[in-house]
């Protein structure tokens, strides 16, 4: 987990808190409620932590995070085969949309400010608004994205139908940020949904 992003999900989970250089495990499934059932088979299994079980309408999205990679690595592995699965069957992410949008105005500004748990958006700044599906998805993507350009984390929606992200800094470093987030999700195999 990169600085910013461990820093926005420690705002909003409500289970153990990541901290920067961690790993994390997000797990997206329908029916919703299979999550309960799956986080217990992982954390019994493991030494991860849980950070955030979430059932809403349609589906259920989990974490779990360890300082140690093999311990997410082997969560991952206890839950898909608990559930006859492999990470081939996993949906294949897709970029629903992206908005790149220069010298924000200030109104605009205040009306983000004041729906995001991240930085701040300050007027004449770029912003980028990137939606993909299924939204557990969203977390690698503003991850790979902060590991490639200097950008200010705004806001991550990980649950529901769309994961979305708002980033913001300069037309350049949000251009940077942007494709780095596209060939993340791109480079992810599965089966189309």
């Amino acid at each position: 987990m990169q600085a910013q992003y461990a820093a926005f999900i420690g705002s909003v989970t409500q289970g153990d808190l990541p901290t920067e250089g961690m790993s994390a495990l997000y797990v997206e499934m329908a029916p919703g409620n299979e999550v309960f059932r799956v986080v217990d088979i992982a954390l019994k299994a493991t030494e991860a932590h849980p950070g955030a079980q979430i059932v809403e309408r349609e589906y259920g999205m989990f974490e779990v995070h360890s300082k140690n990679q093999s311990d997410v690595l082997e969560a991952g592995d206890v839950v898909l085969n608990r559930l006859g699965l492999t990470v081939n069957d996993r949906i294949r992410p897709q970029v629903v949309s992206t908005q790149v949008i220069t010298r924000v105005d200030p109104y605009q500004a205040q009306l983000i400010n004041r729906f995001r748990r991240g930085s701040m958006l300050v007027p004449g700044q770029t912003m980028l608004v990137l939606e993909c599906s299924p939204a557990a998805y969203i977390n690698y993507a503003v991850n790979e994205a902060e590991k490639k350009a200097s950008i200010n984390l705004i806001h991550v929606s990980s649950v529901g139908r769309f994961g979305r992200m708002w980033l913001a800094g300069s037309e350049a470093e949000i251009v940077t940020a942007r494709d780095a987030a596209i060939r993340a999700l791109e480079s992810l195999e599965g089966i189309a949904a």
